[in-house]
């Protein structure tokens, strides 16, 4: 502002000396007898001229002349990760920067793993194919938060050639599985509106990671074996203390305001994941909980001991749940986990050893770390 007045104020003083000079020259012309043909008409026109311009400054919107800012370069569509190297998802911020198109389309897939039960539970706005549970429930922060069970290498692992059915599965597959054990559901057409969200969502989160690699961080912490078996008393003891107030004294959970999803979901009953879920296997459980469980955990700072965390999930995997029938998993039953709880098996160890352990005989007969 202060450069554009001084212009101003020279301009005008320019325009009063040329007027000056030009009537000095007219009075030498007209009254001094002598021959002087010099004017400064053309001077003071291009000195109004100046004068307009310096005027047209202060009265132009801001920028007016400066030329088109230049867009910036779109974010790269890559996962972030943090400073200990530990996956983290992409940031959504990126999306703005895709079509208009697959921006929704992810953007609808994220909002499907988020608020679940909204679109696809008892009372969803879609279908009714849920026991009222978030994909996010179990897949933390939209399936991006280390060790809480993400999609890290979900894009980058399938195909992927599965024990558990025997089979080569799809990631359509693998999002199945999750609506029919961790969901007590029913499945979703593979060519579904929703389907195909979901798996632009996962193939999104997945963009940068390379083809068979699994980012640090991914899916669920593995804890060491305890030297008994886990103990769902103790673990009673522990539900108690540190559960109750999230997940209700009966296992209940605690419904959103909107009433179509849950806040905090039930871990056991009607509306819980069925018996063929993943995180009906103890190991898989106890991993969750040490790195998530109560609020405010990290892997970094766990408010559960090792012991308390096997033993909460030993009370909460001993709790009655839907069943699911589970003859056509583990065609070859020499690949079943070492804590799934369902027989047969080719050792003599019992079903409840292998739900409760202690595993570490068992992982010796099989020479699994």
């Amino acid at each position: 502002m202060l450069p554009g007045i001084v212009v101003l104020i020279a301009v005008l003083l320019v325009l009063v000396v040329l007027h000056v000079l030009d009537d000095a020259f007219k009075v030498l012309r007209e009254h001094g007898d002598l021959p002087i043909k010099v004017s400064m008409r053309w001077s003071i026109r291009a000195t109004w001229i100046l004068l307009v311009l310096a005027l047209g400054r202060f009265l132009l919107p801001e920028g007016a002349f400066d030329a088109d800012p230049v867009s910036p370069d779109p974010l790269p569509q890559v996962a972030t990760y943090a400073e200990d190297g530990l996956w983290s998802g992409a940031d959504t911020a990126r999306l703005a920067y895709l079509d208009d198109e697959l921006e929704a389309r992810i953007r609808y897939g994220r909002e499907l793993i988020t608020r679940t039960a909204a679109f696809l539970g008892p009372n969803g706005s879609v279908a009714h194919l849920t026991n009222g549970m978030n994909c996010q429930n179990c897949h933390l922060d939209a399936g991006t938060r280390p060790w809480g069970n993400n999609y890290g290498a979900v894009w980058s692992t399938y195909p992927n050639m599965r024990s558990r059915s025997g089979k080569l599965e799809s990631v359509e597959k693998r999002v199945n599985d999750c609506m029919e054990r961790s969901l007590n559901g029913v499945a979703l057409d593979s060519v579904s509106k929703e389907m195909r969200a979901i798996v632009a969502y996962m193939e999104w989160l997945g963009t940068g990671i390379a083809k068979d690699s699994v980012p640090k961080g991914t899916g669920i912490e593995r804890l060491a074996f305890l030297d008994r078996a886990a103990d769902p008393a103790r673990g009673h003891e522990v539900f108690t203390s540190k559960c109750v107030s999230c997940h209700g004294p009966q296992g209940e959970g605690v419904m959103s305001k909107d009433g179509a999803t849950y806040l905090y979901p039930p871990l056991w009953g009607e509306h819980s994941y069925n018996q063929g879920a993943g995180l009906f296997r103890l190991s898989r459980f106890a991993g969750y909980v040490k790195a998530n469980m109560p609020q405010g955990s990290t892997y970094e700072h766990p408010q559960l001991s090792d012991e308390e965390t096997w033993d909460v999930a030993a009370f909460v995997n001993s709790q009655p749940r839907p069943t699911k029938d589970l003859t056509g998993d583990w065609p070859d039953i020499s690949k079943k986990p070492i804590d799934h709880p369902f027989g047969p098996y080719v050792d003599t160890f019992t079903e409840t050893q292998h739900k409760y352990g202690p595993f570490a005989p068992i992982a010796a007969f099989y020479k699994k770390p």
